[in-house]
């Protein structure tokens, strides 16, 4: 697969799965050293570290108050919570196995994904794979979110990184895989606290426009919360084995 062959959006019709489902089935995780870049609110950092064996995973986030919340935990061993982004990681040259980026390609500044990308290839060991998912622009879920945050050029300017990444010969592409990601809310103060209240970016909503916003959430909200299917895509590259 090149570059040109990369899509933005699925080509058909997508299926409704868990990601750890898909994660699992195409990394060598177990006895890997595994880079988290961006891992929020380490969620799926977690489920990573705790399931499979001789996982040691380095997470990664740029939010000092999400770090810190992060940093507190006693409960994960295998896991180094460290304050740092994707443009200048705080690791030796070819020391992962595998770097993950769950949906935090696109919240890397336009200007600093080149250099996050080399970043990345270095700490990789040659014929290391780079994770890559992030969120397709599309859905209900998303026609809401963009009442207060349109997302749509960061995610294609994110996207247009990794072409050029794999244009260049920085990455190989091994594949791409497209899916619906089930989203829930018990109701709309959870969505409010998750996704208004997260500490890496500050939403201020005008009164009307939140007021949409609820509105709109009600229109998918039933007795047992509100759900959702989100488009997503995953770039899996890899790091050649040859020099570059």
């Amino acid at each position: 697969m090149t570059a040109s062959t990369m899509r933005l959006r699925a080509p058909g019709a997508t299926a409704s799965v868990a990601e750890w489902t898909i994660y699992e089935r195409l990394l060598p995780l177990d006895g890997a050293r595994i880079l988290d870049l961006g891992c929020g609110r380490a969620e799926l950092t977690r489920k990573i570290a705790e399931k499979g064996s001789g996982r040691h995973v380095t997470a990664l986030e740029v939010d000092a108050i999400q770090h810190g919340i992060n940093a507190a935990r006693r409960d994960l061993p295998n896991v180094d919570f460290q304050l740092a982004g994707a443009e200048a990681i705080p690791a030796p040259d070819a020391h992962f196995d595998v770097a993950l980026m769950f949906k935090s390609l696109h919240h890397v500044p336009g200007a600093a994904l080149p250099q996050a990308l080399r970043e990345i290839r270095r700490v990789l060991k040659p014929g290391g794979l780079l994770y890559v998912s992030e969120p397709v622009f599309g859905g209900d879920f998303n026609e809401i979110l963009r009442l207060f945050n349109d997302e749509e050029a960061v995610r294609a300017g994110a996207f247009a990184a990794l072409q050029s990444a794999v244009a260049d010969g920085s990455f190989e592409l091994v594949e791409q895989t497209f899916f619906d990601a089930p989203v829930k809310f018990e109701d709309c103060a959870e969505f409010e606290r998750l996704v208004l209240g997260v500490t890496h970016t500050r939403h201020v909503l005008a009164p009307g426009v939140l007021d949409e916003v609820r509105r709109r959430f009600a229109g998918h909200a039933g007795p047992g919360g509100a759900r959702f299917l989100q488009p997503m895509r995953i770039d899996l590259l890899r790091r050649p084995q040859a020099a570059h």
